[in-house]
């Protein structure tokens, strides 16, 4: 799901490009993913932009007169520039929102259809879908501590949650509780002072550092290739591979579509965190540590040594 970094670079490429444009026709290839009836797409048309901002992980293009397209990518939806009045991919386009100086296009792969749009009249109903999560770039270590002890959960779950923090996904979390060394079952009140100041600069870090890198991977051009996994990313999607910082082998643990990715050496003390799945499965054969986990790692075939001339098959023997 695209966040807080892939979002604002998308705002940027938008702004330089339908800035005081006009929406002049919204075109819908799948009806379902217009979310609401009221305004309708014939009342936006004709409005010229006033803005865009973003709400969660969610963009907001401002027009005359307080409406605003609400676009929400939700996991594999994707914006793209096209010249005017171009036409949609066949099975994963949905939607194209024509401007005076040239077309968006929202695409999403897969057969789910989650991607949405919402047609909003005025800041009391934009303000409706405002999921009231604390944006980092307006706190300080004191209120970002009381945000994410208001109630008691794991630190993966708190900075995933759009009610606690904005535009922070699955992706993202990882590389943010990476780099502030803390293990994603740890609990919000469990913190020490330090080590909550601690996750609120890597928190902001690691957003700012992504958006510069997203920023300049675009280079001017609107950006393509937007996804949860990137090579460079230290531990998401790196599930077995080596730890940047430490070359530890990358862990992980499964819960229903999502996986959280961590370094067991850096962020739990070598402790390896049970997976739901596959601890229940071994239970006592679970190993506890990263240790235990390299002493039972299969020998690599190299490693292994065969009986010379090794008598062929039955079938293949010689008579």
């Amino acid at each position: 799901m695209p966040e807080l970094p892939d979002v604002t670079v998308y705002l940027e490429a938008l702004a330089a490009r339908i800035g005081g444009a006009r929406l002049e026709r919204i075109r819908l290839a799948n009806p379902f993913v217009l979310r609401s009836v009221d305004p309708g797409p014939a009342e936006m048309a004709g409005l010229a932009v006033t803005g865009l901002r973003r709400l969660g992980k969610r963009i907001v293009i401002a027009l005359e007169g307080e409406r605003f397209v609400l676009i929400h990518l939700m996991i594999a939806g994707r914006l793209h520039w096209k010249e005017a009045g171009a036409k949609l991919p066949g099975k994963i386009g949905l939607a194209a929102l024509d401007f005076s100086t040239g077309t968006v296009t929202l695409t999403e792969a897969g057969s789910k259809r989650r991607a949405a749009i919402h047609l909003v009249r005025g800041e009391l109903e934009l303000a409706a879908h405002d999921r009231g999560g604390l944006e980092l770039t307006d706190a300080d270590p004191a209120v970002f501590r009381a945000a994410i002890t208001r109630e008691s959960h794991t630190l993966k779950r708190t900075l995933t949650d759009p009610r606690i923090l904005s535009g922070i996904g699955n992706a993202y979390s990882d590389e943010i509780l990476h780099r502030a060394r803390l293990s994603p079952v740890r609990m919000t009140r469990q913190l020490s002072e330090e080590e909550t100041t601690r996750l609120f600069e890597a928190a902001k870090a690691t957003l700012a550092d992504w958006i510069a890198r997203l920023r300049d991977q675009a280079g001017g051009g609107f950006p393509e290739g937007v996804t949860a996994f990137r090579p460079d990313m230290a531990v998401h999607g790196r599930y077995g591979r080596p730890c940047p910082d430490c070359g530890a082998p990358v862990q992980r643990i499964v819960h229903a579509e999502n996986e959280t990715n961590y370094c067991a050496r850096c962020q739990t003390a070598g402790r390896l965190l049970a997976d739901r799945a596959l601890s229940r499965l071994l239970h006592r054969d679970w190993p506890r540590t990263i240790e235990e986990l390299e002493e039972r790692r299969p020998a690599r075939a190299s490693d292994i040594t065969t009986p010379a001339a090794a008598s062929p098959p039955p079938s293949r023997r010689r008579r």
